[in-house]
């Protein structure tokens, strides 16, 4: 079959790789009809080369048909059409539980102190081959995928693989009370799926933070009011300014490491991205930073006794935080992997409806043949020729 492979700090390629097959009896094997790329693939092209190994099948939002199911496999059969969470969870271990399922215990990779295994997302999670390929082997599909049942077209359920559920999650963590409001930091897709989550969740003022016109002109559509980032001196004072001094009750950065205005941070990232594995790892390990642009600035923006939410991926060991700050502003901060699997149920009715309330059917501003995703990985990462959201297809 064919299917993305990483090859190297950005060098990713469309090869022939062997079909999946079934290796345990909770297994199905997954046609794949459509897969997306998505922010935090960035990070495999550019930054976690030391995780990687040439021939990785990249690849987290993917839904499709299922083809075949192992034994222990009931609730699926052979024809559903199904969307699978990026996140594999086994759903009964004590993580599981609680709905804590990015931190399945059953996936969990101990031997590098990390949650829950993810689809193409390196060592560091388990080297699951990942959903940018025809086929894909799911693990724990007993419980994982999501079973669709609506004739919509692929584009309403795709993204409830991530980056619906990451926006949903990370607004509620957010935590903004009745009448209140939400800053979201970075207009990408979480971001504009943070705007319209907050929008339809009855929050009013959701403020709106980025530089690129078209992602502003977009979220405004929605409802949020923006702030270029080109056009203020300080966005945090922007934000206070809109919100009678104070500043947000809840700020979602919806950015994460890849955060501009930090050019020495960035200097580095690129640095350790092409450094040996025996060294490049231990940088990361260790000796890693990320640009904080965006997570300094959420904590300046949310106002005194508020909530940073934290959807965007980190990963640095010595990042240096505003500790003086955040204390004495007394914010609450939540953070993490998406619990796909907590929110798809409430997400899913809402996608199901006649209306689409989200705006999925028209999110992507690319669509193009799977053979063509190496471009599309610079076209997107660059942000050229308008590109937001790119789904492929197989």
């Amino acid at each position: 079959m064919k299917a993305l492979t990483w090859q190297g700090v950005e060098d990713v390629r469309v090869e022939e790789v062997p079909d999946p097959v079934l290796q345990e009896p909770t297994d199905a094997i997954v046609r794949v009809t459509s897969t997306a790329i998505c922010g935090s693939d960035l990070h495999l092209y550019g930054v976690l080369a030391a995780y990687l190994t040439p021939g990785d099948v990249l690849g987290h939002e993917f839904m499709g048909v299922v083809e075949e199911v192992g034994s222990g496999v009931s609730r699926l059969k052979v024809g559903d059409r199904v969307v699978v969470p990026f996140t594999i969870a086994c759903g009964h271990c004590w993580m599981c539980e609680r709905g804590l399922f990015a931190q399945c215990e059953t996936t969990q990779n101990k031997e590098h102190g990390t949650g829950a295994s993810l689809f193409g997302y390196t060592s560091l999670y388990g080297q699951v081959p990942g959903g940018q390929a025809e086929r894909v082997r799911v693990p724990h599909a007993d419980f994982g995928p999501v079973k669709i049942t609506s004739d919509h077209p692929d584009e309403r359920f795709l993204y409830l693989s991530d980056i619906l559920p990451t926006a949903w999650q990370g607004v509620k963590w957010a935590g903004v009370p009745e009448g209140g409001s939400l800053c979201v930091l970075g207009l990408g897709p979480v971001g504009q799926l943070a705007v319209r989550s907050a929008r339809h969740m009855g929050i009013e003022r959701v403020i709106a933070v980025d530089r690129v016109p078209e992602r502003l002109a977009t979220a405004q559509q929605w409802g949020a009011q923006v702030i270029d980032l080109d056009e203020v001196d300080d966005v945090a004072d922007a934000v206070r300014d809109l919100t009678d001094g104070r500043g947000a009750d809840g700020v979602l950065d919806a950015v994460g490491m890849e955060a501009h205005g930090a050019p020495v941070a960035e200097l580095l990232v690129k640095a350790v991205a092409r450094l040996p594995k025996a060294l490049g790892r231990p940088a990361i390990e260790h000796f890693g930073i990320d640009r904080l642009a965006a997570l300094h600035t959420a904590i300046d923006a949310a106002r005194r006794g508020g909530t940073v939410s934290i959807s965007g991926v980190y990963g640095g060991a010595v990042d240096p935080m505003p500790m003086l700050t955040m204390f004495d502003k007394g914010l609450t901060f939540r953070m993490g992997q998406c619990h796909v699997r907590q929110w798809t149920d409430e997400l899913y009715d809402l996608v199901s409806q006649d209306e689409d309330v989200f705006g999925l059917e028209s999110l992507a501003t690319h669509h193009v043949p799977l053979v063509d995703a190496p471009q599309m990985y610079r076209t997107f990462r660059d942000k050229q020729d308008g590109c937001l959201k790119v789904v492929l297809k197989p």
